[in-house]
């Protein structure tokens, strides 16, 4: 019998002092079951922290691997931006810049790791890379359960999330792909 997807309901109050973005978020997120916690947190993250009009999650999740897990597109459904999580293949990202006119990964590995290949992907220099602390991920996945409410910091590029009565901090670290 094959396994579903866990369903996650998350409320999220997003406070995005950088980007001057202010929105309360309910999201619903299919966990996969080839889908890490840590992998499911941080597209969370990315999807919060790249709220804008038109963002939306992969109707496929992780196993679609023509979609980016977010996207932003406009009312008549032009991608406008490919919003990616984890360590991307550069084959991917390649794909995506030629999809997008705007590319951005969110991952807690090394940036050199996900740098390798770098200068076979189109527009590599254009394709935004957000760092987000790996201790900061990993302490919300301590505390991650299916139904869950969080308030999301983000101001001069430090992250702050408060579950409860605890506040966990980070930095994200913005980068691009490749110097251009």
């Amino acid at each position: 019998m094959a396994l579903t997807a866990t369903i996650y309901r998350w409320q999220v109050s997003v406070s995005d002092v950088d980007r001057g973005v202010y929105e309360a978020l309910d999201l619903r997120l299919a966990c996969h079951p080839s889908e890490s916690l840590r992998y499911l947190i941080t597209r969370a993250l990315g999807y919060c922290l790249s709220y804008e009009e038109g963002i939306a999650f992969s109707k496929g999740g992780i196993s679609s691997t023509d979609e980016p897990p977010i996207s932003v597109r406009d009312p008549t459904g032009l991608l406008l931006a490919w919003i990616d999580v984890g360590s991307p293949s550069a084959e991917r990202l390649h794909k995506a810049a030629k999809a997008a006119p705007r590319v951005s990964v969110f991952t807690t590995l090394d940036l050199d790791a996900l740098r390798k290949g770098a200068q076979a992907i189109h527009k590599a220099a254009s394709i935004q890379v957000f760092r987000i602390e790996p201790e900061l991920v990993a302490a919300l996945e301590a505390r991650a359960e299916r139904n869950l409410s969080f308030e999301l910091t983000r101001s001069e590029g430090q992250l702050y999330v408060t579950v409860g009565s605890e506040t966990f901090a980070g930095v994200v670290e913005q980068t691009q792909l490749a110097d251009g």
